[in-house]
């Protein structure tokens, strides 16, 4: 069967040929959104996880760099039995001599050790530390200007997550007076072994402005991760109907070129299920070949897309193995369902019209 497929195959270059380039385009949209929109969420998370088991925001607010916490409430907190570390974050953005937008970080002194050096020394007031992918970007790499202020830069740093080497770290005082906040966010390590809902309630009784969460149920509620989400869902559910209708038009050609040779299989007793099935294991070679082809092609373009200087690390992603196995399955269900939708209308088709050439 496998054999007499791949002769059909050869026997019909142009129509293999145009479902694979469908396939393969479809493949490759889909894992290049399911793995950015990951990677974007991903970086996020294991930048406020980093030395974090718990999070402290403003109360009631759509987004992180909308937040204010009074920075005041920190020596609070750091007070209460079982925190291990407690620091303060501010996080916001800036364009930065020619490039429209840089991710600006205002850290407490506790919090500098996250951004491991390259060169330089960690900034005082007045001073920057400036990420690897800016700093190859900047014509004047002694000074920056962000907002109205100018900063002296002290050194450059490396991140391990993608983004912030695109970014600009700074005193917690500085960021303050350009984002004229407080604190976005609190950062708060508890002991090991420590139980958080104690902590949790605790913090919650300094202030009825604040909100405060276990790092992982950030995570799991955070509006803008959700949108991210189900936005990469929507356009990936786009590039798959695409490229599933393009496939049924190209196989729904294919019915009628080979009408006949359906007529003369189902004249000679072959059951429609046999022919169907034949079919299908065609759509199943194609199918695997261009998955295999649009997996390489996605992990170049992502490959690409980390070490582009003008993207400067902000989109990033990775082909996680559950992604691979979902997007195999979706592959499989696009080359498959693309075979039975047109092929269906053969089994109600009397063999003698098909061998006339009767239209399908």
């Amino acid at each position: 069967m496998i054999f007499r497929a791949y002769k059909a195959l050869l026997a019909n270059k142009l129509k293999t040929t145009l479902v694979y380039f469908s396939l393969v385009f479809a493949i490759v949209s889909i894992f290049l959104i399911t793995a950015i929109a990951n990677g974007v969420i991903g970086m996020y998370a294991s930048m406020i996880k980093t030395d974090a088991d718990i999070i402290v925001t403003q109360a009631k607010i759509s987004d992180t760099f909308f937040s204010n916490v009074d920075i005041k409430l920190l020596d609070k907190i750091k007070k209460i039995s079982g925190i291990q570390s407690a620091s303060a974050m501010i996080v916001g953005a800036s364009p930065v001599e020619d490039i429209p937008i840089v991710a600006v970080f205002g850290v407490t002194n506790d919090r500098m050790h996250n951004y491991k050096l390259i060169s330089g020394r960690y900034p005082h007031n007045t001073e920057v530390i400036v990420g690897k992918n800016i700093y190859k970007q900047l014509d004047d790499q002694q000074n920056i200007e962000i907002a109205d202020q100018t900063f002296k830069i002290s050194g450059t740093y490396e991140s391990r997550i993608g983004f912030e080497n695109g970014g600009v770290v700074l005193t917690i005082h500085d960021g303050g007076e350009i984002f004229n906040k407080s604190a976005s966010m609190f950062l708060i390590k508890v002991k090991i072994g420590t139980d958080t809902k104690p902590i949790l309630k605790q913090i919650k009784s300094l202030s009825n402005k604040i909100a405060v969460k276990t790092t992982d149920s950030f995570v799991q509620n955070y509006n803008q991760f959700k949108i991210i989400e189900k936005s990469s869902w929507l356009i990936s559910l786009i590039a798959f109907a695409m490229g599933l209708l393009s496939i049924a038009s190209i196989m729904g050609i294919t019915a009628n070129e080979r009408e006949s040779e359906f007529g003369i299989q189902k004249a000679l007793g072959i059951p429609t299920s046999t022919i169907v099935y034949g079919l299908m294991i065609e759509s199943l070679m194609i199918g695997i070949i261009a998955y295999i082809c649009a997996f390489i092609i996605a992990e170049l373009s992502l490959y690409v897309i980390k070490h582009s200087s003008t993207l400067q690390g902000y989109v990033n992603g990775e082909i996680l193995p559950q992604v691979a196995i979902w997007v195999f399955v979706v592959s499989m269900m696009m080359s498959i369902l693309g075979t039975l939708l047109p092929i269906f209308k053969v089994s109600k088709i009397d063999p003698i019209i098909l061998i006339q050439g009767g239209r399908i």
